[in-house]
C-alpha cells in the first residue's frame, strides 16, 4: 500500500545543540565549508548517504548520537564558533552599507532559486543565476527580499531507459523536510495569502521562508486545504501543465508574491522595498498588483503606472521570442476582467501593456518592460540583440538608444570553487574573493600547486562519475556482472573537457557528433587522448531534445570509446560543481546569437578550467585571444547543415592541435607549462570580471540606486510628483502629433567643408500645443552609410534662440565636423523632462519629413 500523504518528522535536539538547528535553517551552509564541516562530524557516514543535505541528517541521526555530542566539549566548542560566525556575518555592516541614500530593501522575483541540491527549486541557468545573485546580495549586505514558489515536485529527476531515452520522475518534496520555516502571524497562524479566479473561486497560498544568509526568500505554495484540487495543483512542477496552468502560476507570484512581502514586511518589521526586481517576464504580474494598491489609494491609473515604473527594474533573459511567455488575449481578459475584475484597473489597460503586433497573444515581457522604467539584458551582445529584438516598441530611435542596457552575469564564487582553490586562494591572495582584488598576483603561485589541485579535482570527477554511470546502467537494466569496466571508464591523467546544459536545440548537444571517425580518433589517440563528460535535461516536452541526448548515448555507448566519453543522467547542481571543478576544458557551442549569458564557463574558469566556445553571451566580450579558445563561427552560411559542418571541423581542429597539444606539452617536471601559462591568464584576466559579487555590484549602483531614487523623488508629497508626471505625460502624447521639423538649413559649410571646421544649424519646429520645455531638439550627426543612414550618430542639443506667438521655436546650435570622410546630420525632437531616464522612455521622436532634411558630404 501507498501512503496518502508524506512529511517529514524532525528530530528534537538536547537543549545544549540547539544552534545545530539554527545552522541547518540557513542556507549559508552551502557555501560554507566550515559548518559543512561540523554537519560531517556530526556522523561522517550518514552525511555521505544523505548526499550533504543536513535536514535529512538531523531526521536520520540516533537519538544516542545526538545525546553523544552533547556531552562532546569539542563539538560544542566548534558549535559554538560556527553559531556566532553566523551571527555575526548576519548582522555585520558590509559593502552595501558603506553606500550613502541605497534603497531601504529590493524585492527580487524570480520563478526559480538555484541555491541548493537540498532545495530542488531550480531547472537551469535562470533558476542557478537567481540563487548566485541572492548569496552575493547576502555577502555584500545588500537587502533583497526575494520571492518564488514552492513546487512540490521541483522539476524532474531524470533516468534513462535501455534505450538510451530520457525518463522524468517527479518525486514528491515535503516542505517540512526542507530547510524551510511557515510564516505565520503574531498569533502564530500560518499567513495565506489569497486571490480571486474566475467563476468565483479563490486561489490561497501559504508562504515558506528559506533564509539564503542575509536574505530572506519567500516561497508560495498552493498545496492548502481551502483550494479545490485544481488550485492545489498550480505549485507542483516547475514549467508544467499547460498554457491555463503556466498562467496561473504566474499570477500567484506576481500578484500574489507582492502580497506575501506585504505579510511579511508586516509581520517581521523588514522595511518595504523601494525597487522591484522581475528576473524575466514571468513575474511580470507583480507591476500590475502594485498599480491596483496605489489605484485602491484614490491614484489614477497613470500616475500609478509612473509611480510603478519608476522603481521597477526588469532582466529580459532569452534572445529569441519562443522564449518569451505569451498567453491568449481572451485568457487575460478571463482573468482580468468580468466579475473578477479590478474596479480601479481597467482589463483594457492591462492588455495594452501587454499589446505585440500579433493582436491575438499578451506578451510577458513586453509588458515588463513597459511596466519598468530600466531593462537589461545579460551580457553586451545580449543587450544588443534584445534592442533589435524589441525595437518596435520604441519607433523611430536607432537601435543604440534602444533603452535596454547590459549587465553581464557572474557566479558565486564560494558555491562552485574547489574547496582546495578556495583555500589556496585564501592563504596566498586573502583579498582575491572578499574584495576581488589582487587577481594579478595569481602569478606568484607556483604552477605546481595550481596543477596538483587541477589533478584533485579532476580525480573526484571521475570517482563519481563512475559512481553515477554505474547507478545508470543499473536503472537501464544491467547486471554488475555486466558492469565491470566502467572501473576503467576515464582517466584522471587524460585531458578532460566537459559539456553540461540544458538540452534545446541551438546549444547543439551533438555538434561534437558531426563527424563520428573524427571524434573517435580524438577520443583514442595513443598519445593526446581526450575524454568528455556530459550532462544535461531536455524539457520533458522537448522530444527534439531527447533524441539529440539519445544520439549521444547512442555514441557513448559503444565499446571502444565508452571508457572515454560519459553521459551523466540527473544533472543538478552537485553534479554541476563536480563537472566546473574537475574539467580542464569547458566546452560550449551554441549557434550565436542565441546563448544570452550563459555562466558554466565562469565557474570553469575560476576553477583553473579553460574554455573552448563559441564567442556567445558573456564569451564574446571577455575572450581576449589568450584565456582560452574561440570556435570559428561561419554566421554567414545561410545552410544550417552546412553551417554546423564548418563549426564541428574547426572544433575538433582546435582540439587536436590546440588544446591537446598544449595539455600534453610538459616540461622535465612533468608540468605543462604553458598550459599553466594560460591558466593564469585566464585566473587573472576573468577571475574580477566572472564574480556575483562584481555583478551585484553593477546592479546596485546602475539599476538599483537609481530606480530607488526615482521612486523616492516620484512618491513625496502624497505621490505628487507622480501625478504632475502622468499629466504631462498624457499631455505629451496627445500633443505630440502636433510637433513637427519645418525647416532646417545650415551655414559654414563651404564648398570643401574640412575636418575641425563647424556647421551652425538653425531649425524652425512646429511645438503645437507643447513648450520649449518638454522637448529636446538635437542635432544628431556623423559617419553615413550606403542609404544616407547615420552610424551611431552623435547627439547635440540645439538652444532655443526665440518662440513665435503661432507655437514656432526657433533653435540654433553647432554640429563640429570632427571626422573625415562620409558625413550627415540631422535634426530631431524628443521629449524631455527631468523624471525621464532616457530620451527614448515615451517612444516619440520627431524628425524631417523629406529625406533632404539630412545633408550630406565628404569631409576633407
Amino acid at each position: 500500500m501507498r501512503a496518502i500523504r508524506r512529511f517529514t518528522v524532525r528530530t528534537v535536539l538536547p537543549a545544549e545543540l540547539a544552534a545545530l538547528g539554527e545552522l541547518v535553517q540557513n542556507l549559508r551552509w552551502s557555501w560554507h565549508p566550515e559548518t559543512m564541516d561540523l554537519f560531517a562530524e556530526v556522523d561522517a557516514d550518514l552525511w555521505e548517504q544523505v548526499g550533504h543535505d543536513p535536514v535529512a541528517l538531523l531526521g536520520a541521526v540516533s537519538p544516542a548520537r545526538l545525546s553523544e555530542l552533547a556531552a562532546d566539549r569539542r563539538f560544542l566548542r566548534r558549535l559554538a564558533d560556527a553559531a556566532d560566525d553566523l551571527r555575526e556575518y548576519m548582522t555585520s555592516p558590509r559593502w552595501y552599507q558603506t553606500l550613502p541614500d541605497s534603497a531601504r530593501a529590493i524585492a527580487y522575483f524570480s520563478p526559480e532559486y538555484g541555491i541548493a541540491a537540498a532545495l530542488p527549486q531550480y531547472s537551469g541557468g535562470l533558476g542557478i543565476l537567481a540563487g548566485d545573485h541572492l548569496k552575493a546580495a547576502s555577502d555584500l549586505g545588500v537587502p533583497i527580499l526575494a520571492v518564488g514558489l514552492l513546487y512540490r515536485h521541483g522539476y524532474f529527476t531524470q533516468s534513462l531507459s535501455p534505450e538510451g531515452w530520457q525518463l522524468e520522475h517527479y518525486p514528491s518534496l515535503d516542505a517540512g523536510g526542507l530547510p524551510l520555516t511557515l510564516l505565520k502571524d503574531t498569533e502564530g497562524t500560518p499567513v495565506k495569502i489569497r486571490l480571486s479566479l474566475p467563476d468565483e473561486r479563490e486561489l490561497h497560498a501559504q508562504v515558506w521562508v528559506a533564509q539564503v544568509g542575509r536574505v530572506p526568500l519567500l516561497l508560495l505554495d498552493s498545496d492548502v486545504a481551502e483550494n479545490d484540487t485544481a488550485a492545489r495543483d498550480i505549485t507542483d512542477r516547475l514549467y508544467g501543465g499547460g498554457t491555463d496552468h503556466r498562467l496561473m502560476q504566474e499570477l500567484l507570484l506576481g500578484v500574489g508574491g507582492v502580497r506575501a512581502i506585504r505579510a511579511y514586511c508586516k509581520i517581521t518589521g523588514h522595511a518595504e522595498p523601494e525597487v522591484f526586481h522581475t528576473n524575466e517576464g514571468h513575474a511580470g504580474f507583480l507591476g500590475l498588483e502594485r498599480i491596483r494598491e496605489l489605484t485602491e489609494a484614490r491614484m489614477s491609473f497613470d500616475e500609478a503606472l509612473e509611480a510603478v515604473r519608476a522603481g521597477t527594474v526588469f532582466t529580459t533573459h532569452t534572445p529569441v521570442p519562443a522564449g518569451i511567455d505569451r498567453f491568449p488575449i481572451d485568457m487575460i481578459e478571463r482573468h482580468f476582467g468580468g466579475a473578477g475584475a479590478w474596479p480601479t484597473v481597467p482589463v483594457e489597460r492591462i492588455l495594452a501593456l501587454g499589446k505585440e503586433p500579433d493582436p491575438s497573444r499578451f506578451n510577458m515581457a513586453v509588458m515588463g518592460m513597459r511596466l519598468a522604467q530600466r531593462v537589461n539584458g545579460v551580457s553586451v551582445l545580449h543587450g544588443e540583440v534584445s534592442r533589435d529584438m524589441f525595437k518596435d516598441l520604441w519607433p523611430g530611435f536607432d537601435l543604440d538608444e534602444v533603452p535596454i542596457g547590459s549587465i553581464t552575469n557572474g557566479v558565486h564564487a564560494p558555491t562552485w570553487v574547489g574547496r582546495e582553490f578556495m583555500e589556496l586562494a585564501g592563504r596566498e591572495l586573502p583579498s582575491l574573493l572578499e574584495r576581488a582584488r589582487g587577481w594579478e598576483h595569481i602569478q606568484k603561485i607556483s604552477d605546481a600547486d595550481i596543477w596538483q589541485i587541477r589533478g584533485t579535482l579532476r580525480r573526484r570527477l571521475v570517482e563519481g562519475a563512475r559512481v553515477r554511470l554505474r547507478r545508470s546502467w543499473r536503472e537501464r537494466g544491467a547486471s554488475d556482472a555486466e558492469l565491470g569496466w566502467i572501473d576503467d571508464t576515464l582517466d584522471p591523467e587524460v585531458l578532460t573537457i566537459g559539456f553540461a546544459r540544458r538540452v534545446p536545440s541551438y546549444k547543439r548537444l551533438t555538434l561534437m557528433l558531426r563527424d563520428p571517425k573524427r571524434l573517435t580518433e580524438l577520443l583514442l589517440d595513443p598519445d593526446k587522448p581526450v575524454q568528455i563528460v556530459i550532462a544535461g535535461k531536455a524539457h520533458p516536452a522537448d522530444e527534439g531534445g531527447k533524441k539529440l541526448i539519445q544520439q549521444i548515448i547512442k555514441f557513448a555507448d559503444r565499446n571502444d570509446v565508452r571508457h572515454r566519453i560519459v553521459f551523466l543522467p540527473d544533472y543538478d547542481m552537485t553534479l554541476g560543481q563536480l563537472m566546473v571543478q574537475g574539467c580542464d576544458v569547458w566546452l560550449n557551442n551554441p549557434l550565436r546569437p542565441l546563448e544570452a549569458s550563459g555562466t558554466s564557463g565562469m565557474k570553469s574558469a575560476l576553477n583553473g578550467g579553460l574554455n573552448l566556445s563559441i564567442r556567445d553571451g558573456w564569451w564574446d566580450e571577455w575572450y581576449d585571444g589568450t584565456n582560452g579558445w574561440a570556435i570559428p563561427t561561419a554566421d554567414g552560411v545561410g545552410n544550417p547543415d552546412r553551417r554546423d559542418e564548418l563549426e564541428a571541423a574547426a572544433l575538433y581542429d582546435l582540439i587536436e592541435h590546440e588544446v591537446s597539444d598544449r595539455f600534453y606539452d610538459r616540461g622535465p617536471d612533468g608540468l605543462p607549462r604553458r598550459w599553466m601559462e594560460m591558466v593564469k591568464h585566464t585566473l587573472a584576466s576573468l577571475g574580477p570580471k566572472v564574480l556575483a559579487g562584481r555583478m551585484l555590484r553593477d546592479y546596485v549602483v546602475t539599476l538599483y540606486n537609481p530606480a530607488a531614487a526615482s521612486a523616492r523623488a516620484l512618491s513625496a508629497e502624497s505621490y505628487a510628483p507622480a501625478k504632475a508626471f502622468a499629466a504631462w505625460r498624457v499631455r505629451v502624447n496627445r500633443a505630440w502629433p502636433g510637433v513637427r521639423v519645418e525647416h532646417v538649413e545650415a551655414a559654414g559649410v563651404g564648398d570643401t567643408p574640412e575636418v575641425g571646421a563647424s556647421i551652425e544649424l538653425h531649425a524652425t519646429i512646429a511645438l503645437g500645443d507643447l513648450e520649449p520645455g518638454d522637448v529636446l531638439v538635437q542635432a544628431a550627426y556623423g559617419k553615413v552609410g550606403p542609404h544616407d543612414e547615420l552610424v551611431h550618430p552623435v547627439y547635440s542639443t540645439l538652444s532655443v534662440a526665440s518662440v513665435d506667438d503661432d507655437g514656432r521655436a526657433h533653435y540654433t546650435g553647432a554640429v563640429p565636423l570632427d571626422r573625415t570622410g562620409a558625413f550627415g546630420y540631422t535634426v530631431r525632437v524628443v521629449p524631455h523632462h527631468p523624471l525621464l531616464a532616457t530620451p527614448a522612455e515615451l517612444g516619440l521622436i520627431t524628425v524631417p519629413e523629406e529625406p533632404a532634411g539630412m545633408t550630406n558630404g565628404t569631409l576633407r
